[in-house]
This record gives C-alpha cells, sequence and structure tokens, in this order.
C-alpha cells in the first residue's frame, strides 16, 4: 500500500534557500522513487519548477502566507497544515520548532509528525525577546505534541533531553561528492579565503568582515551569502568591496557547481556559525575537500572532530588564524584531504535519507499500533 507524506516548513521544491531545503532536495525524490506519494508545501516565487534536477514524483504545492521575516515561517506552516488535514496525509515531516503550535491540528486528525528541530532557535542574536519566546514555545508544544523528534546533531539532542525531556532520532544533514570544478574568475587555487553563511550576527559574519580589513590587501576574500531582507551587513560588505579590489561578493548562489568550485580550491573556508547543529553548508565544505577554520563551537567540533582547525570570534585571532593556515601548504592539503574522508564516512546522503524514511515508518507503525 503506498502511504503519503506531506513535508511542511521549507519554502517548497526544489529550492535553493537553506539547510532544510537543501535537505529536500534529496528527500522527496528519494521517498517518491521508494513508494511514497510526496507533496512537499512551500511558497509562491521560491520554488523552481523548471530545474532540470527535479523529480517529476513528486508534488509541489504552494499555500498562503505572511511574507515578514518574523511571520512568513509559521503563517506559511498553518496554511500547509491545514491543506494537509484536508488531504488526509498518513505522515507529516515538519521542519522547525515554530510550526509545533499546529501539531494538535495534525494530532486531533489523527495524523503522526516527525519533527526536524533545527537549531536552538531562542538562542539565536537575530530574534528578538517575543520572537524568542514564541520559538521556545513552539518547542514545547512541538515536545508535547510531535509523534518523533530529529536532531541534526548530538548535542541538540542533549540540549532536548535536558529541556523537554524529549528523545528522538539523530539525523545530520548529508553532503554530495562532486566532480572537480575550477574556481574560475582569476581565484588562485588554495589562495583565497571564502565566507559562506546567511548574514546574521550569530554567523560571526561582522567579526569576520572586521578580520578581512586586517588581512594583507594582495589575499583574495570571496564572500557568498546575504541576509535576504537587506541590512547593515549588506552595507558594511559593499564597502569593503568597494576599499578591497580583492575582496569579491558573489551574494546568494544557487548554482551548486559554483558553489562546490568555491569550496573546492579554497584555500581557507571560515566556518562562522555559533549556533545550530551540524550545519549542512560545513558538511557540504567538509565533503568538497575545504580546508576549514571554524569558529569554537560544541556543533563545530562535533561535526569536524579532528579535521579542522578552531579560533575564537575576535577579529584579529580570525586574521591570524587565517594567515597561519594560507601560508601553510601541507597543513592545507592535509585538512582538505581528513575533512573529505570524514564527510563520506559520516555524511553521506545515502544513510541520511534512509534514516528519515525509517523514522516516518517508525511514527506510522507507532500511531497505529
Amino acid at each position: 500500500m503506498r502511504r503519503s507524506v506531506a513535508i511542511i516548513g521549507t519554502r517548497g521544491y526544489p529550492s535553493y534557500y537553506g539547510g532544510f531545503e537543501t535537505a529536500v532536495r534529496h528527500l522527496a525524490p528519494y521517498l517518491a522513487r521508494n513508494g511514497w506519494d510526496v507533496t512537499v508545501y512551500g511558497r509562491a516565487g521560491a520554488v523552481r519548477l523548471d530545474d532540470p534536477t527535479r523529480e517529476k514524483l513528486v508534488t509541489s504545492r504552494n499555500t498562503p502566507g505572511l511574507e515578514t521575516k518574523s511571520l512568513s515561517t509559521m503563517s506559511h506552516g498553518l496554511t500547509a497544515t491545514v491543506d494537509a488535514i484536508v488531504r488526509k496525509h498518513d505522515v507529516a515531516l515538519i521542519m522547525n520548532v515554530a510550526n509545533g503550535f499546529w501539531l494538535p491540528l495534525l494530532w486531533i486528525r489523527g495524523i503522526p509528525s516527525v519533527v526536524n528541530v533545527d537549531g536552538i532557535e531562542w538562542d539565536r542574536q537575530k530574534w528578538g525577546r517575543v520572537a524568542k519566546n514564541v520559538f521556545k514555545a513552539g518547542a514545547a508544544f512541538t515536545a508535547r505534541f510531535a509523534t518523533r523528534l530529529v536532531y541534526d546533531a548530538i548535542a541538540i539532542s542533549e540540549r532536548w533531553e535536558r529541556d523537554f525531556h524529549r528523545g528522538g532520532d539523530f539525523i545530520p544533514y548529508g553532503g554530495t561528492k562532486a566532480a572537480s570544478v575550477d574556481p574560475g574568475d582569476g581565484l588562485l587555487k588554495r589562495q583565497y579565503v571564502l565566507l559562506v553563511a546567511r548574514f546574521v550576527p550569530e554567523n560571526t559574519v561582522p567579526q569576520f568582515l572586521k578580520a578581512v580589513e586586517l588581512l594583507p590587501d594582495e589575499v583574495q576574500v570571496v564572500i557568498v551569502g546575504s541576509s535576504g531582507y537587506g541590512g547593515e551587513l549588506e552595507n558594511q560588505t559593499q564597502a569593503l568591496v568597494d576599499e578591497r579590489p580583492n575582496v569579491r561578493w558573489e551574494g546568494h548562489v544557487s548554482d551548486d557547481a559554483r558553489l562546490f568550485g568555491l569550496w573546492q580550491n579554497a584555500g581557507v573556508y571560515f566556518h562562522g556559525h555559533s549556533v545550530g547543529g551540524t550545519n549542512p553548508a560545513l558538511v557540504q565544505a567538509m565533503m568538497c575537500g575545504a580546508p576549514t577554520l571554524a569558529l569554537d563551537t560544541i556543533y563545530n567540533r562535533e561535526v569536524l572532530g579532528d579535521t579542522g582547525q578552531f579560533t575564537s570570534s575576535d577579529p584579529h585571532e580570525i586574521a591570524s588564524a587565517i594567515m597561519r593556515l594560507l601560508n601553510d601548504d601541507s597543513e592545507r592539503e592535509r585538512l582538505s584531504k581528513l575533512t573529505a574522508e570524514r564527510a563520506i564516512d559520516y555524511y553521506s546522503w545515502e544513510g541520511v535519507l534512509a534514516k528519515y524514511e525509517e523514522s516516518l515508518i517508525t511514527a506510522l507503525k507507532g500511531w497505529r499500533s
């Protein structure tokens, strides 16, 4: 018997916005090819239906919502949840605890849910007091009404067990092993510094920009990312580009081949994410063999193990660590080899997708037993 799953909480399929969207681009086709009826809920304008890699077995449905920074996730989550109930899906995969408020609706209608809780959103600097309280309340609803929980890092699971007394399934993000791509645009292999991050304070973007100002003028720097809404960090980045010819800002890059090429050829990839769990950008950078300098956090150490270097958020320390690695050819090549090996061993998509399917099946069996 075919089973139907509704995937709620991303911008849709296929979309290239962030980590959840990356996971769904792999998961939705995998489930569909394994006999599931898959519907991915999204937002108008965020889905690339002409994408040549799109799996036609996957149904994409857009539902309305409020397109604001604070309300878009919850409003789209509500309308998607209502639609999923009307269509009587067998199980729902929910991304983000902000959608936890709508889990009682699924519970009442007898639809089990698997929830990827994401990071500890109420610890993020980008949210104000009200938003943080909303996320924490959503987490409480998730802990109470979700059938199963998914954590993308062991450290996240430990936090949830301590704060909400809920266990769950550890399922990290995966990475794609890609063919070698030239960096192009006059970039020198293993000689440039790369940042790939959404422009929010907890990704250490402000400190990185200050560190770049401390680097020698001849050092090439490539910055990938934006906030999606404009703001001070975009202004600071543009000012840096205007002042320093060797700094380039590519904004949000949705072309995987371009992004993989930048990671494959970087001399130093700086990963400044301070909250969250297993970060998909870090996993993909490792799969591409990028010599990685990461902010020293429990999450980044869990993912990198001993295959990366670590630094504090102090701009002077970031700049010094970058230069030490840029000036050490043998260490860059050693880290490149080790990170790629670790990514293949622990973060392959094949294992990740199988675990998601197993979690969905377990939720269904537990609900019906």
